[in-house]
This record gives structure tokens, sequence and C-alpha cells, in this order.
């Protein structure tokens, strides 16, 4: 009976330790596949914001106006 108890016991911790590797396994994966799209929103972001730049340095270049981040 203490034989089965102890068996029991070693699957039981075994079953654990499989199951939490998993969960940790698909949480990394998770994390990385966060990481990219973060890193694709930066590089969305950073376009973007290059995009707007221009277009105001085009709209204060044709009203004859300074243009922006630029002293006179």
């Amino acid at each position: 009976m203490k034989n089965i108890l102890t068996l029991l016991a070693l699957v039981l911790s075994l079953g654990t330790i499989i199951y939490l590797y998993l969960q940790l396994s698909t949480s990394q994966q998770e994390l990385a596949l966060a990481q990219r799209h973060i890193t694709d929103c930066e590089q969305v972001t950073f376009q973007l914001q290059n995009q707007l730049t221009q277009q105001s340095r085009e709209k204060a270049a044709k009203a004859g106006q300074p243009l922006p981040g630029e002293q006179e």
C-alpha cells in the first residue's frame, strides 16, 4: 500500500511538471508573438510619423511659412 501511494505521488508530480512545462512553452510562444507585434507597430508608427512630418513640411512650404521643426 505504501509503495502504491509513493508511486501515485510520483505520477502526480510528473504530471504536474509536464503540465507546467507545456504552459510555460505556450506562454513563451505567445510572448515572442506579442514582441513581434510590438516591433511591427513601432515600425508602422515610425513610418506614419515620417509621412506626417513630410506632409507638414510640404504644406508649410506651399504656404510660405517656416517649416515645422526648423528655425527661420
